[in-house]
């Protein structure tokens, strides 16, 4: 199984093009150690022809042409896009189905509350039945492990995550069960386990086994401090408000890391404001002394 980091910052990406922060403006300036990243989203493939998406950023084109293995190899027309799963509904993770749309229909894995509020609030997939049919939905339920189509040897299990739906959601301020998922990705050939949950804003006791007996957690990095974007002068939302969990302080998850001996730690989904972007930054000399890796777009992880 190998799988391919296509971007892994945060919204916006970094820099972000309207912030002018303490990182994004160094990065600018050349006064940093930092690579620039796009908005996440990983590609998965047990033969490195046929991929699944997970989520699909507003950057996806650019992520697919920096990307030789899922170009097309066959035809006037092709892709190595086989799939796309959909962690939840946030811009920053399905907006780029629309430059996907001369590739319809594709087949698209997503949760009830995911497809209502992308047939209603973002009408992405509507907008999309005008492209050749727009999509071939599959529906995601909590702890039923899926398989894939044309994807030998790859398991999915849907793990559900306490979230919020996106600001634009009808149900906002109602959460439901599957606004926010993570999964087990796992090769049954090998039995090796990826645990993905680029949104994990509270470690309930559910997800505790599954963390466990992973080989690699591939986890939420978006902040470093509860009152980051205060901290940064660039919004007022506590990180738990905004559901994600930081990485320092009692609880979080540099804490909550520790406890897991067996598997490989890398955060995804970092926010322009972390000071972790900064290779140089004591922040990042405090993950490396907990073995805790940070995700960077075009990062190959290989499992067998």
């Amino acid at each position: 199984m190998k799988i391919h980091i296509l971007g892994s910052a945060a919204g916006g990406g970094f820099p972000q093009w309207n912030c002018n922060c303490f990182n994004c403006h160094r990065m600018r300036t050349g006064a940093i150690r930092a690579t620039p990243r796009t908005q996440s989203s990983i590609a998965v493939s047990m033969d490195k022809r046929r991929w699944v998406l997970f989520n699909t950023s507003p950057d996806i084109r650019a992520q697919l042409e920096a990307f030789p293995a899922i170009q097309p190899r066959e035809g006037k027309r092709d892709t190595g896009i086989t799939a796309i799963v959909y962690m939840d509904s946030q811009l920053d993770h399905t907006t780029g189905l629309l430059m996907l749309r001369e590739g319809c229909p594709h087949q698209v894995y997503c949760t009830d509350s995911v497809y209502g509020d992308l047939t209603s609030g973002f009408p992405i997939f509507r907008i999309l039945e005008s492209w050749n049919g727009g999509i071939t939905r599959h529906r995601v339920e909590f702890d039923q492990s899926f398989t894939i189509a044309g994807i030998d040897g790859l398991r999915i299990t849907p793990i559900p995550l306490t979230s919020k739906a996106p600001p634009y959601s009808p149900h906002r301020d109602n959460p439901h069960p599957g606004d926010n998922i993570g999964v087990v990705i796992e090769d049954l050939d090998s039995n090796k386990r990826v645990f993905y949950a680029p949104g994990l804003g509270v470690v309930e006791e559910h997800l505790l086994p599954h963390m466990r007996a992973a080989d690699c957690l591939l986890v939420d990095g978006t902040f470093w401090r509860e009152d980051e974007m205060l901290h940064a002068g660039v919004g007022t939302k506590p990180a738990s408000a905004m559901g994600h969990l930081p990485q320092s302080g009692p609880g979080g998850m540099i804490e909550v890391l520790e406890q897991f001996s067996k598997p490989r730690k890398i955060l995804i989904h970092i926010n322009n404001t972390n000071p972790i972007l900064d290779e140089d930054s004591a922040e990042r000399a405090e993950l490396a002394r907990h073995q805790i890796e940070v995700a960077y777009d075009g990062m190959e992880l290989e499992f067998s």
